[in-house]
């Protein structure tokens, strides 16, 4: 998310930075430009006239023109508004309260809703240790209920069974009693939504509130929608009293003005943030993270954070010890690292949170192209035999053809995965001795990951 801004405002503020001075006349062009990057990053109107006219205003004054280092406190106040616009770090669903405590998800039809209170519940019950159930009042979608029903086994929720021959306020009656006899900590109930807002729709939702009166009402909004999502905001804010919202498919928008657009039109704050298809791709959403990502600072906190969950830490701890002790990095370790990195939200996710990726770079990574090669390289390691793994010098051409035919690639594919692993352990081996990791990284300069040229 958030690539074409960031590239934007990346080169209008580069222009500003080590400058000694600066005129009223280059901090208004330079405010013309992230103007222009906003709107092209479909931020809503209203946002931008009031995001460049806080900025101006405070630019012109003593904040700026005063200070040491004029160029580097324009980008901050930038930054500040930045996270002002996006809105105060929110701690999250309210879990004090007396269980269950309900959660009512609301939004049009497509924006992920069932998917994101299944994210929703996985995240509670791995990260909170709540016990959760689910149901679905959407009794419009052909086999909405039946999805609902897949996904809560997959992450462990409780499901509560309800069937299209029912009303949707019967059934959020019933679930809310059921989740309440059952000792459930949380209780998240899917609403149907519909292609466009009408009052049939709002109707409802209301009644499911009243009947209900959740603990937290959340608007699910697809951040591709742009300023559309602003306008769907407005309506939902409208018509029930949100406390929170949830921007899905981040990871597929480049523009990001919704996640800049909806906290400003609801006055709710951006909760979570869906950064892909899997049940535990849902992320906290913090807006100076967010803010520093925009700026091509990157978002280390988030990248540790992620790291400490996903990342296999005995795994890393042997291979660090094997490398340190010279036993060489063979395939097995290469192909742990790819799963790993997938484990990871893949090298685009990765890479968005690194300081001074431009946006093009991870653009590149999220080409459909480069995530098919990671996982055909690993559909080769997997046709090795252990022997073929752990000594690649054994592999002749019988064996290339043999593991060719065993992952579905060619002969070449095979060749450019031996190729990549050597680099990979001429790489490995300046880890060793003094400066390991700066020969590391003077090894790495100018190249990407195995298997990910562009």
């Amino acid at each position: 998310m958030f690539e074409n801004l960031t590239d934007r405002l990346s080169k209008t503020l580069k222009n500003l930075r080590g400058q000694g001075r600066l005129s009223e006349d280059n901090i208004k062009q330079s405010l013309r430009d992230v103007r222009l990057a906003l709107l092209e990053a479909d931020v809503a109107l209203p946002v931008v006239r009031e995001f460049i006219k806080t900025v101006g205003e405070r630019a012109l004054g003593q904040d700026v023109i005063g200070s040491l280092a004029p160029g580097q406190a324009l980008i901050k106040l930038v930054n500040d508004e930045l996270v002002a616009v996006m809105g105060d770090v929110h701690d999250g669903i309210d879990l004090q309260v007396k269980p269950p405590v309900t959660i009512l998800m609301a939004g049009l039809q497509g924006t992920g809703k069932t998917t994101t209170v299944a994210k929703l519940a996985r995240r509670l019950i791995e990260k909170e240790k709540k016990t959760v159930m689910v149901a679905s009042a959407d009794i419009y979608r052909p086999a909405a209920i039946e999805q609902l029903q897949t996904l809560a086994r997959e992450v462990g929720a409780i499901f509560h069974p309800s069937d299209n021959t029912q009303k949707p306020v019967e059934i959020a009656r019933t679930a809310l009693e059921a989740a309440r006899k059952y000792g459930a900590d949380v209780f998240i109930l899917d609403t149907a939504g519909r292609l466009h807002i009408d009052a049939q729709m709002m109707d409802e939702i209301r009644a499911i509130h009243d009947a209900i009166l959740p603990s937290e009402t959340l608007f699910v909004v697809d951040s591709m929608t742009g300023q559309d999502a602003a306008n769907t905001a407005k309506a939902f804010g409208e018509a029930l009293p949100l406390s929170g919202v949830v921007l899905t498919k981040t990871d597929g928008d480049a523009r990001g003005g919704a996640a800049l657009s909806v906290r400003q039109v609801t006055g709710k704050p951006i909760m979570y943030i869906g950064t892909g298809e899997k049940t535990d791709a849902l992320e906290a959403f913090h807006p100076d993270r967010m803010a520093s990502r925009i700026l091509g600072m990157g978002d280390i906190l988030s990248l540790v954070e992620q790291a400490q969950e996903k990342v296999d830490l005995e795994k890393a701890e042997k291979l660090a010890k094997k490398v340190r002790k010279g036993k060489g990095f063979d395939l097995e370790d290469l192909r742990d690292q790819f799963i790993q990195m997938e484990n990871m939200g893949g090298l685009s996710n990765l890479i968005d949170k690194l300081p001074g990726m431009g946006g093009g770079v991870s653009q590149a990574m999220q080409d459909p192209a480069q995530a098919r090669q990671m996982k055909r390289m690993v559909a080769i390691i997997n046709s090795m035999t252990p022997q073929e793994r752990r000594k690649p010098e054994v592999i002749n051409g019988s064996r290339k053809r043999r593991m060719a035919g065993g992952s579905g690639t060619q002969i070449q594919d095979v060749n450019r995965l031996l190729k990549q692993h050597r680099q990979m352990q001429k790489m490995m081996k300046k880890m060793r001795g003094k400066g390991g990791m700066t020969n590391l990284m003077r090894g790495l300069k100018g190249k990407m990951p195995p298997g990910m040229s562009f």
